[in-house]
């Protein structure tokens, strides 16, 4: 398995079939299935900042690397998915909204889906103590391509302030809502001051990738343990070409 796989998750919890939205949702069940066998399979779970510091080359990328994302920041992440992280000893990433903290997730219901509470300050800092790292995943969540310049400066400037007012320390992560990004939002994000972006982009990162575009695979509530492991082994060609800045890999 070359590189780093950056894993992406939304929602963890008990969930009703669905057609629509299966990317954003993992039973918990069986990302308990899955981190059971990230620990018995000897994969090395990084901290984002570890996984950015093998990508510089500053330290040898582990065996079977993975790093662990949580979009949007669901009060289910805390219910189900921290207390298999704690057991297993595994870091990870979660990007809240910072302008939706303790609010349910709206945008869901254009969908008819339920629409869940997301995290709320006290729960981000008390995740904080306990070695859970968090990154900005915009003011609003909104696909920031569609946007006026003016607009994605705000949504990446000011989700950075905000958050940080929140935690008392540094928010230096970044993730794209919709995973929706080209130049423009790129160059917002890196005047913003982010070491690092994630995408939706399906591949694992290398030292080729840009930082701020690094890109991740989708584990989605249809994802057999089977799945999981071809996502992370086999699945490596992205849809489109990925964008890097001249001259910038990781």
């Amino acid at each position: 398995m070359n590189g780093i796989q950056i894993l992406m998750y939304h929602q963890v919890g008990d969930f009703p079939a669905m057609d629509t939205h299966r990317a954003t949702y993992c039973d918990y069940r069986r990302f308990g299935t899955q981190m059971a066998y990230l620990k018995l399979g000897g994969y090395h779970v990084l901290r984002l900042d570890d996984a950015l510091r093998c990508l510089r080359g500053e330290m040898p990328v582990p065996p079977r690397a993975v790093v662990l994302t949580f979009d949007d920041a669901y009060e289910n992440f805390y219910e189900y998915a921290f207390p298999v992280l704690q057991k297993h000893g595994f870091p990870a990433m979660v990007y809240p909204i910072s302008g939706l903290l303790g609010q349910p997730a709206a945008w869901l219901a254009a969908d008819n889906h339920a629409t869940p509470l997301l995290m709320n300050a006290a729960r981000l800092r008390q995740l904080r103590v306990a070695g859970i790292d968090i990154g900005s995943h915009s003011v609003s969540h909104v696909r920031l391509t569609e946007q006026s310049a003016e607009r994605i400066r705000e949504e990446v400037t000011r989700s950075k302030a905000e958050l940080e007012d929140a935690l008392g320390e540094p928010v230096d992560h970044f993730c794209y809502p919709y995973g929706s990004h080209d130049m423009r939002v790129v160059e917002a994000v890196a005047a913003a001051g982010y070491r690092s972006a994630t995408t939706c982009e399906r591949a694992p990162a290398t030292s080729a990738d840009d930082p701020l575009t690094l890109p991740r695979k989708a584990i989605a509530w249809g994802d057999s343990l089977i799945g999981v492991w071809w996502k992370m082994h086999m699945k490596n060609t992205p849809k489109r070409p990925p964008i890097r800045r001249a001259g910038l890999g990781v």
